[in-house]
This record gives C-alpha cells, structure tokens and sequence, in this order.
C-alpha cells in the first residue's frame, strides 16, 4: 500500500470507495455462508430497506453484488434467529444495522416522542395510554404483526386493502383504532422499545420488545453519550467509504450537519480521518486511517439503486461520473431510464444501466430498457448479459428476455442469442 498522501486522484479515490465498500474481496469459491456475510455487513455497515419487490427486495441485492448467487436464507437466518447479526431501525432509511450500530442509535430513539409529528403526535395527544397497551400486548404475545396486535386490542377493526410506502399491503388500515395501533406500533419502534423481530412474507413487520429482539449484551448496555455514539457511527461511515466528504458521512446515517461536523473533528483530531484533497472533488475530503488503494478493482455486478456504493447520488456522480435517478415515483412517461434501474458495474467503473422486471409466472427477467453509459467498453452487452443469466439464476427463474427500449437494447438481446 502506498504512503499516505494528502491529494488522490479521482480513480485512486474510486478504488479506495470500492474496497471499502467490499469490491476488492475476493468472491467465495463455493457457496456463501453467514461467516461470508459478515465480511459484507463489516464492511458496509448498513443494508437499506425497501418495499419495491419488481426484481428482489433492496436489503437482497448488496449481498448478491458482492458475494454473487447466495441461498437468502442466510439474510433470513441474521436478522430472525437468536443471537442476531442485524436488527432494524431507521439509520439511512430504514435499515438493517449490527445490534452495536442499534445501540448507536440510541439518542435518536430518546428524541422520538419530541420530534414526532403527524399521525405519531396526534396518537400522543388523543390516546396517550395507547402505547402502553400496544407493549402490553407484546409483552404478552409478540411477535405479532400490526393486524394481529390490531385485532387483540381491537377485535373486528378493518383494514383496507391498500399498502403506502415501506408498509406492507395487508398493515395499511383505513381509519379509527386500526390506524392508530399501526401509529403507535411505529412510534414505539422509533423511540426503540419494539423492534422487529422479523418480517412475514408479505414483508410486514413481526414487532416484539426490543429486549427480546437485541442481543441481551446489547439490550442490557447502557445508552452511550450521544456525542460519542455520533462519533462512532460517523467512523462507521468513514471505515465503509474509504474516502468521504463530511456531507457524504452525514449522510450514511442521516446525521445533523452540526453533529457531523463535530465528530468529524473530533476523528480528525483522533487521527482516525486524515484530511484529504481529490482531484476533480468540489470538497476537502476525508480518508480513513485504515483505508486502502488497490491497484485495480475486478468486478462484475448489478447494484440496487439502494446500495451503499451508490446511494448518496452526489457521492455517485463524484465517483463514477454518472447521474443516477431513483424514477420509480416518476409518471411513466416522463421516465428516462425506467422504473426500477440497476446500473452495471463492472471493474471500477459504471457502464450500463438496466430495467428489470421478474415475471415469477412466466419464468422470465424481463429486460425493460437497457441503456449504455458514454464510457462504456465495445463489449459491455457481452458482460451485461452474462450477469443477467446469473441474476436469472439466483432468482430461479429460467431466461432473459429483452422486451424494452433503450440504445443498448439491440445488441443485449444479440448477446443473450449468441449465449
């Protein structure tokens, strides 16, 4: 590894983001397992959750984009049995932490009950003995989903039949008690007295108290300064993207700029971030004592537009040169790239972007639009298609097939017919 050095170069600084991020591991030769696993949550910290199923749940694709093809059960097996890997809480995003980020988290859930708006004030105010009768009810009989604690407390409620972002279809509820013991329920997870303990198949929460959920180390650890909890998450930041700005390590963590700001001089201070110059970058930057610079980056992966790597679109566009745009709440027609869009890449460098749909009925991955990136190599249809047979795979499903537009379409589907 090179010496220290105050100014990186942009593809220095690119190949020290992806190592950081688990790029430059070595893929398993055989079947992943938990111990594989945890290389990958060491490494990024936190996997981002989200509801959009079109392709595989986002907390899924981190994994496959750095081990490859894994038995899912392995995420299932880390974040339901005892003692385990990772729980959930909203660190960027909802998310999936190691307990010890949880505890982390700790003076965000103190703040919950001042900072609640919404529906989550108006269940304070109107029924303030609600909560108390939801962890009852837990403590009781949890885990239970919403529905089931809904129906304890409120036998006959209705529900309708419509889900809203980052909620399942069956815990969205139409009005009265329902609604308001799916507030509460919330509320209770973001103050950090329930958490879940795993999720159904329809993607609902399973609540229980969080004493029951953490590992009793964790449970029983006490709450951590809040200055020095900031600190530790703003090094978990930094150990996971190598090289950083501030704005880039508040963000892994949704922190205030002030709490950033402080435990990034504090770091500085400490000698655990070095401050450094990257050519191209509109801001100083910051480099992680043990970050590394690998001389190349071999890799070959589909990213959710949830991974870590690729995020924070700034951070992206810094990186790689290349814009990304989440366009699933965009109005079909005013898509660019299309609904639900994983960009390629390939060694250190973002080369395509895709479209893809998984039509479990039929069998297919359904290409819907196939797009190359200005810089892209002669060859990337040949590389694309190779990692969609591989995607196809993982998934269970039983060929590609490309349906879309997009300017790489045609000599993706020549690629896929040649294979």
């Amino acid at each position: 590894m090179p010496a220290r050095r105050e100014v990186l170069t942009a593809a220095q600084a690119r190949r020290t983001a992806m190592a950081a991020q688990g790029f430059a591991d070595p893929v398993p030769a055989g079947a992943p397992t938990l111990r594989h696993l945890q290389r990958v949550v060491d490494r990024v910290g936190l996997l981002q959750l989200d509801s959009v199923n079109v392709v595989a749940r986002s907390h899924l694709w981190p994994l496959y984009s750095r081990l490859g093809p894994y038995d899912v059960d392995l995420l299932r097996r880390a974040t339901a049995v005892r003692p385990r890997r990772l729980v959930e809480y909203w660190a960027h995003e909802a998310s999936l932490v190691p307990p010890a980020t949880h505890r982390l988290l700790r003076w965000r859930m103190a703040r919950a009950a001042d900072e609640a708006w919404g529906r989550y004030r108006r269940v304070l105010v109107e029924h303030p003995r609600l909560p108390d009768d939801v962890l009852g009810v837990l403590a009781a009989a949890g885990p239970l989903t919403t529905a089931q604690v809904t129906a304890r407390l409120h036998p006959g409620a209705a529900r309708s039949p419509a889900g809203s972002w980052m909620v399942a279809p069956s815990e969205a509820v139409l009005a009265g008690p329902a609604r308001d013991v799916k507030a509460a329920l919330e509320m209770l997870f973001w103050a950090g007295r329930v958490s879940a303990a795993d999720r159904t198949a329809q993607f609902e929460r399973r609540y229980d108290l969080v004493e029951r959920v953490l590992p009793p180390d964790v449970a029983a650890a006490p709450d951590p300064p809040e200055d020095e909890a900031v600190r530790g998450l703003v090094e978990v930041s930094a150990r996971a993207l190598g090289v950083a700005t501030e704005p880039h390590l508040r963000d892994y963590f949704r922190l205030r700029p002030e709490q950033s700001r402080a435990a990034v001089g504090a770091l500085v201070e400490e000698g655990v971030l070095l401050p450094v110059d990257v050519r191209g970058w509109r801001r100083p930057a910051l480099l992680h004592r043990d970050a590394t610079f690998p001389r190349r980056v071999r890799a070959r992966a589909l990213l959710s537009p949830f991974d870590s790597l690729v995020f924070e679109r700034s951070r992206t566009e810094d990186l790689f040169g290349v814009r990304l745009k989440l366009e699933i709440y965009t109005p079909a027609e005013q898509r660019a790239h299309g609904y639900y869009v994983l960009p390629l890449l390939l060694d250190d460098a973002l080369v395509a972007r895709v479209d893809l749909k998984a039509d479990r009925a039929a069998g297919l991955l359904r290409v819907q639009a196939a797009w190359r990136e200005p810089h892209a190599p002669d060859d990337v249809a040949e590389h694309l298609a190779a990692e969609l047979r591989v995607v196809a795979g993982w998934l269970g499903l039983d060929d590609v097939l490309v349906v879309g537009r997009g300017d790489l379409a045609p000599a993706l589907g020549a690629a896929l017919a040649d294979g």
